[in-house]
């Protein structure tokens, strides 16, 4: 198969998407997901600000606010022709205006929330077939924040405490939307805490590369394999191609996991990977290759 025309945005988030909000912690109006320059970001590489642009709110608890904050930040930077497209259930995701306004748009932006929703909503049904054949085959954007980056690989975390990370069965996988394959991302990285949830799941899945997303910070992919790191955070490569020892399939579950020589990578604004070569781009003069 050749490589996608498309381009993948996954970004790490800033505020909840939901979860907080219902706990009484944020207010209302303090929704900021990310910083405007990952959307300015975004809006370039969609190519103009006229394009039709589709925020899918599908995985948000509190829809009506997700959507009125994004209309509002792409509005700031001159997007004119922005939708809201929020699907509660798969019958939504069936229906023939749902699927003509994804044939009509030039991007789509996942909100965040709960991934679940995501592939539960989507999973087999006509629209998620034709995102893909659009990524495949057109000069096609789709973004994402927290969980609408997690849902972007085929292999997705759904579940996992970062208290309760290190140990075996604590963290929960599932398929994903599959835009790409070979990579497990997660999101809230450095605030959450979740370098034993990400190392967990690499160490069961050592032949993916686990991207660990810091708030504020994205990874744009090109040709489903080079990645740019955009954003003012650090994103976190897990390899575990070299791992050499691992007890996580022998030990009970609740057990502590052990593992060895899982190679671990550090990115900032404007470094580069591809995936293909696991080559590590620094910048124009330093590039190293594991």
């Amino acid at each position: 198969m050749q490589n996608p025309k498309g381009k993948l945005i996954p970004i790490g988030g800033a505020e909840d998407k939901g979860t907080d909000l219902e706990l009484g912690v944020v207010e209302r109006n303090n929704l900021n997901f990310f910083e405007l320059g990952i959307l300015k970001r975004f809006v370039k590489e969609v190519g103009r600000l006229d394009a039709r642009i589709e925020v899918v709110t599908t995985a948000s608890s509190i829809p009506v606010e997700v959507g009125d904050n994004y209309l509002s930040a792409l509005t700031k930077i001159g997007c004119t022709n922005v939708g809201i497209l929020d699907v509660r259930e798969r019958k939504q995701a069936m229906d023939s205006a749902t699927v003509q306004r994804l044939k009509d748009c030039d991007a789509i932006m996942f909100s965040g929330g709960n991934q679940l929703r995501l592939t539960a909503i989507y999973g087999g049904t006509e629209f998620l077939d034709i995102l893909k054949k659009r990524y495949q085959n057109e000069n096609f954007v789709i973004a994402g924040t927290s969980a609408g980056a997690m849902a972007m690989s085929s292999t997705m975390i759904y579940q996992g405490n970062a208290e309760r990370a290190h140990l075996k069965g604590e963290v929960k996988i599932t398929t994903g939307l599959a835009f790409i394959d070979g990579v497990i991302i997660d999101s809230h990285f450095n605030k959450r805490g979740r370098f034993a949830r990400l190392a967990q799941a690499v160490a069961a899945n050592p032949s993916c590369l686990g991207i660990g997303l810091s708030e504020d910070t994205g990874v744009i992919i090109t040709n489903g394999t080079q990645f740019e790191t955009i954003g003012s955070g650090a994103v976190f490569l897990f390899d575990g191609r070299q791992i050499e020892q691992s007890n996580i399939a022998d030990i009970e579950e609740g057990s502590p996991f052990s593992v060895q020589n899982l190679v671990v990578h550090i990115m900032e604004n404007s470094n580069r990977y591809d995936l293909n070569t696991h080559s590590f781009e620094m910048d124009s003069h330093y590039k190293i290759n594991p």
